[in-house]
């Protein structure tokens, strides 16, 4: 039976899925799953995530649930991996029911969360950058990069992208991927100063795990909103701290911020605030004309958790998948061993 068995999609199911709607749409189908999600935010048992640090990566799982679904994701993240080519990024994820603990959907989740991390950074920025914001610098031109210009052009209505990696091949890459979207303009700029002069936004997705200093204050503009997504473990940042104190800073779910995003060393007593708080109103702040925000983003399992509530919707209702028999199901349920007679 369907009911009893759980939903199953591989990488190239969701490969040739998300070519055929448009990775695009998806990102903004899934922003009213966030923000119905970032709404209940107290319905939800949070934990920071779980990490393995190593000196070159990370291995992590990112659990969360409330009263009647819950969801994990495992996730790693190692810089150098294309030199032995491997992706940076790598995940998969499970969605299961609390009331039996039954496993609905095991799901890829390496381009989900490429998706699900744009989605989060143009939701963030529809409540935090100025109206009407049309111009965006990309710093960090990597597997990302895309899925975060597509979702801030066709959702938010950015028009112009100036690019800027440290690897020229990486902006040559997303450009040429991005090449033929209608209305966008892509730039490459040959530093983080060039690419950040003038815009409306700047959006940060680099990969090393280090403390680097990508934007310092002297690139940040009166009304800039600045999207800090590539900060995402201890000993990993990329704004100046003086930066920080430049505008009001939003995040997550503020403990784990304080361990993994740009505010790790910052003061404990340093003013953040939680999205959701603002999310929960249903309306952007309200914003002065030469406001400073900055979201430092470092990915939280409700996110993950909102994606996979998608991808489970969007399995029943257009039969993406398959279903597959990943436990027992028996006639008598003491009786494990029946499975072997």
């Amino acid at each position: 039976m369907e009911t009893l068995k759980t939903r199953y999609i591989d990488l190239p199911t969701m490969a040739k899925y998300l070519k055929s709607v448009g990775s695009e749409k998806i990102i903004e189908r899934l922003i009213p799953y966030l923000e119905d999600d970032y709404r209940r935010w107290n319905d939800f048992h949070k934990i920071p995530r779980t990490a393995h640090h190593t000196d070159i990566g990370v291995l992590e799982l990112m659990p969360i649930g409330d009263s009647e679904t819950y969801s994990f994701k495992y996730v790693n993240g190692h810089p150098e991996n294309p030199k032995r080519n491997f992706l940076t990024v790598m995940a998969i994820g499970l969605l299961a029911e609390v009331s039996t603990g039954f496993p609905l959907l095991l799901s890829e989740l390496t381009l989900t969360t490429a998706i699900r991390t744009a989605a989060n950074s143009v939701m963030a920025a529809k409540y935090l950058a100025k109206p009407n914001p049309k111009k965006m610098a990309l710093i960090g031109n990597g597997c990302q990069s895309e899925f975060q210009a597509l979702g801030f052009h066709h959702v938010l209505g950015i028009e112009e992208i100036y690019c800027y990696d440290v690897d020229p091949a990486a902006t040559d890459k997303l450009m040429d991927n991005l090449k033929d979207v209608k209305n966008l303009k892509l730039i490459k700029c040959n530093s983080v100063k060039e690419a950040c002069k003038g815009v409306d936004i700047i959006t940060t997705i680099t990969a090393d795990k280090k403390n680097a200093i990508i934007i310092t204050p002297d690139m940040v503009e009166p009304g800039m909103h600045i999207n800090g997504v590539g900060g995402d473990c201890p000993g990993k940042t990329e704004l100046d701290s003086e930066v920080l104190h430049m505008g009001n800073v939003y995040v997550e779910f503020e403990p784990q911020s304080r361990i993994e995003g740009e505010i790790q060393h910052m003061d404990e007593n340093f003013k953040v605030t939680e999205i959701w708080n603002i999310i929960k109103t249903g309306k952007p702040i309200d914003r002065k004309p030469d406001e400073i925000t900055i979201f430092d983003s470092v990915g939280f399992a409700l996110e993950d958790y909102s994606m996979l509530r998608l991808m489970y919707d969007i399995a029943k209702d257009e039969n993406i998948g398959e279903p597959q028999s990943l436990v027992p199901i028996l006639e008598n349920p003491k009786d494990l061993y029946s499975m072997l007679r």
